[in-house]
């Protein structure tokens, strides 16, 4: 009872902020209240998960893709053009994505692991065990299959440093092409991935708490989409011919984030796992009053911030 009484106030004072303070001290930052966060129940997995891009085995087939993907500002903003839907399957050892991404020109030019993977169109997966806002893990992949794993300490809106020698040696990935890399002449269909994320590493993160019945995580999943043009037979990214710069990419996403950035924890997806084998059970989401809370606190959080004027370093726990 105490909890929910703590909870109801906190979102209050949020609300009271929110409405009093907005002009002057609210962070221009915070997060966007309307926002609708979308939830997945993640199944188990017995089958032995072949990661060559195609998920055809038995409990893939089983698992529900997600709603198609929408603009990164929301479902308010123009619809992508292309599709993209992601599912999730999990077993004792890895957490495993699946994307089906369609598109007309498949394309790809990085090779090196590590390399900042979104200068190409790219798949992305980010991914908050402890569910803090602090301390999460983004893996980007290309259509040549090349990767780039990083972990986050924090948002970078908040000074959070990127770790890029974070390294997972037990992941998998795959990606299937369904027409031609890098040929403009023809017309593809779509490219898939596949991923086998190790729970070791995702772990690492909430103090080696593997997910059982139930657990909650924050996920989301993005796509970045460059204008290209075909110049002497290949693919180039589309200039402004006042700067000479490329025009901004496409950033489309499984869970809206209100704004163009990814680095918002607190706006991303839930995903609930659960102990039944796909396709054999059918568990309900759960709605958690503890994350009110935590919406209120990362509120507060940034209206601190702001007014104070310095760095605010806890995590929002």
């Amino acid at each position: 009872m105490k909890f929910v009484l703590l909870a109801f106030t906190l979102i209050l004072l949020t609300a009271s902020i929110q409405g009093k303070t907005k002009n002057k001290y609210w962070h221009k930052d915070a997060p966007v209240p309307e926002l609708n966060r979308e939830k997945y129940v993640c199944y188990r997995t017995s089958d032995s998960i072949n990661i060559d891009g195609i998920p055809d085995e038995n409990s893939w087939k089983e698992a529900e893709w997600s709603g198609e993907f929408v603009d990164i500002r929301g479902s308010e903003f123009p619809a992508p053009t292309h599709a993209t839907k992601v599912k999730m399957l999990w077993d004792d050892n890895y957490f495993y994505v699946a994307a089906h991404l369609e598109e007309p020109h498949i394309q790809g030019t990085i090779t090196r692991h590590d390399a900042v993977i979104f200068r190409d169109n790219d798949f992305e997966v980010f991914i908050d065990p402890s569910g803090d806002t602090h301390l999460y893990y983004e893996l980007e992949i290309n259509a040549l299959n090349t990767i780039w794993d990083l972990l986050l300490i924090k948002p970078y809106r908040v000074g959070g440093p990127p770790v890029n020698s974070l390294e997972s040696p037990e992941i998998k990935t795959a990606v299937h092409i369904i027409g031609t890399l890098n040929n403009p002449a023809d017309t593809d269909s779509c490219w898939s991935v596949e991923m086998a994320i190790p729970l070791g590493t995702l772990t690492e993160l909430n103090g080696k708490r593997k997910p059982t019945e139930g657990t909650q995580w924050r996920v989301n999943f993005s796509r970045v989409q460059w204008h290209t043009r075909v110049v002497d037979g290949a693919y180039e990214k589309i200039t402004k011919p006042e700067t000479g710069n490329p025009l901004p990419e496409e950033n489309w996403v499984w869970s809206p984030q209100g704004v163009i950035d990814m680095h918002r924890p607190e706006t991303w997806g839930y995903v609930q796992f659960s102990e039944s084998e796909s396709g054999a059970g059918s568990s309900k989401f759960e709605n958690r009053i503890e994350e009110e809370t935590k919406w209120a606190l990362q509120n507060i959080f940034l209206a601190q911030r702001k007014y104070h004027g310095f760095m605010v370093i806890l995590p929002i726990l």
